[in-house]
């Protein structure tokens, strides 16, 4: 698997299929086979971006794939196992495939017994539909806990990726997600890896048209990060990036891929000039003083545990 991820939540929405396309020859032009989407995505336009491209763009097996299921199209979390398996065959018919690399449960139904739920990781897995099984919107005690039941049975299907909001601007996940991520002998994969944008810089004067936080979709996605204390961490990594002679996203982006069980940070972009401005961060190893110095000016306030 790339150390790198692309992620598809816009595409079907902000970006239409001709620059998804553009977006996936770069990728992997780059090297880059992760590609990470969901059933909800553009109301299942994203999978449906994917499987033309698979048969258009693309070989599928040079390519892992990975979605995700638990949400319905009215937004409620279901994870039963009468959705979950009919949501995944939903999936893999728009995306034109027999199996995908890797499912993940996108959200805990508190009204479904887990035990319920993970039954149908197991039963995706023995029946061909997945290779993998994960989990994404978790909280650490969630993980650790469906981890331990998979483990417990012979027979199961393991744990062994985990989606989740990571970046200099949101480094809570440290307290106990990652530690639990860790310790279940899982994969973290961070999505919005870039602060949801904010760490290109590209809000330093306010908001650009055309930008994600100036939409009516994202804007209120963008805008938690838009604060002083964001905007001190963005200066850092911009100060950062002008000493390497590199992009404030490539710094930004280095510095989450090479954390502690961090296997491949999910970038998403709107056009392919934007993710060539993440690719370029593989060419990127940050030195420890300025990673000790983003470490010191992003670190997370003290709080139990």
């Amino acid at each position: 698997m790339s150390r790198l991820g692309l992620g598809t939540m816009t595409w079907g929405q902000d970006t239409g299929p001709g620059e998804a396309a553009a977006q996936l020859r770069a990728f992997r032009e780059a090297g880059g086979t992760l590609l990470d989407t969901a059933d909800v995505y553009g109301d299942g336009d994203a999978e449906r971006i994917i499987g033309h491209l698979l048969r258009e763009e693309a070989d599928r097996d040079e390519l892992v794939i990975a979605t995700k299921s638990a949400i319905r199209p009215d937004g409620r979390y279901d994870g039963s196992r009468r959705h979950l398996i009919g949501a995944l065959d939903a999936s893999l018919d728009r995306l034109g495939v027999e199996h995908v690399d890797v499912w993940h449960l996108h959200v805990p139904d508190p009204s479904t017994p887990v035990e319920e739920t993970l039954s149908a990781l197991d039963e995706a897995v023995m029946s061909g539909r997945t290779r993998y099984v994960g989990m994404a919107g978790h909280t650490g005690w969630q993980i650790a806990k469906a981890a331990t039941w998979q483990k417990a049975w012979p027979g199961r299907a393991p744990i062994v990726a985990v989606q989740e909001e990571y970046s200099l601007l949101s480094r809570d996940v440290e307290r106990e997600l990652v530690p639990a991520t860790v310790d279940a002998g899982a994969a973290l994969l961070p999505w919005s890896p870039l602060g949801r944008g904010v760490l290109t810089g590209k809000y330093r004067t306010g908001i650009p048209a055309g930008s994600r936080a100036a939409s009516d979709r994202f804007g209120e996605f963008v805008r938690p990060y838009l604060d002083e204390e964001c905007a001190r961490i963005v200066e850092s990594v911009v100060t950062a990036a002008e000493g390497l002679g590199a992009s404030p996203a490539a710094v930004a982006l280095s510095w989450v891929r090479d954390r502690p069980g961090v296997a491949a940070p999910i970038v998403g972009a709107r056009t392919a000039a934007q993710l060539a401005q993440a690719l370029a961060s593989e060419e990127l190893t940050l030195p420890h003083e300025i990673r000790s110095a983003l470490d010191d000016v992003s670190d997370v306030t003290a709080a139990h545990p």
